[in-house]
């Protein structure tokens, strides 16, 4: 078994002109490869996304249309991108979007690529976990460990907190086999993260929103959540709860 500090990893992130898998382009692509010990080699680069970029997205991550103008196209970079990060446990916060996008990409542009059998880590599934933090965002948790920062929302800024936010969310852990093996079993949330019931604790949520939510395609730690909820008011547990939302307030 490798011990966790041992481990090689690359952390990586996309900057994108929006959150459509299919319709969206990225813009910006950044991967650092690291240890606990140090980080050895990064990759970065803007792309030219060949549209317009919408106002929405521009105040995230500030990357403008004059900034982009002339930068390399996605198929010119993604095949050494792709390449750079080969044969690495990926990680990085709700790393899912950031695989499924550089796997549209390689399928728009005919890039081969061994992405989909590649291992990741989700940072955000971890601060689930973790369970100290009201909100999992990057950002909260990167104020909530203290990790200085330059304050761009940028790729690379992205990715330097987040492999200091991943090395403070696996302290308990002594190899990457642990790891991945608790990552494969659902992560019970208390709260809800999104929808009109966004920040609220489960027992607090109408059991018909909770019924409509569990038919809905979120990730097995949101589905998994709703359906230990919803059994335990089927159960009798929390019958009052189920009947009266604010109950607890």
């Amino acid at each position: 078994m490798t011990l966790l500090k041992k481990q090689n990893f690359i952390c990586l992130d996309c900057e994108t002109t929006g959150l459509d898998i299919e319709s969206d382009e990225i813009i910006e692509l950044a991967a650092v490869k690291f240890n606990f010990d140090h980080n050895f080699e990064e990759m970065e680069t803007l792309i030219d996304p060949k549209r317009t970029i919408p106002e929405d997205s521009i105040r995230i991550h500030n990357i403008t249309q004059k900034m982009v103008a002339g930068k390399p196209l996605i198929q010119d970079v993604l095949p050494s991108f792709l390449k750079f990060i080969e044969g690495h446990i990926i990680i990085g916060h709700g790393i899912k979007f950031d695989i499924d996008i550089l796997l549209n990409a390689a399928k728009k542009h005919k890039v081969p690529n061994k992405l989909n059998s590649q291992l990741y880590i989700d940072t955000l599934r971890l601060s689930r976990l973790y369970g100290q933090t009201s909100v999992n965002s990057l950002e909260v948790l990167r104020k909530h460990f203290n990790i200085l920062t330059d304050g761009a929302h940028r790729a690379m800024n992205d990715v330097i907190v987040n492999i200091e936010v991943f090395k403070r969310l696996t302290t308990n852990f002594k190899t990457t086999q642990n790891l991945l093996e608790r990552l494969k079993k659902p992560i019970t949330m208390k709260t809800m993260p999104l929808g009109k019931y966004k920040g609220r604790i489960f027992k607090e949520i109408p059991t018909v929103y909770l019924s409509w939510a569990v038919t809905q395609k979120f990730d097995q730690d949101l589905l998994f959540s709703i359906k230990s909820e919803l059994k335990k008011r089927k159960s009798g547990k929390l019958f009052s709860q189920a009947s009266n939302p604010f109950s607890s307030l």
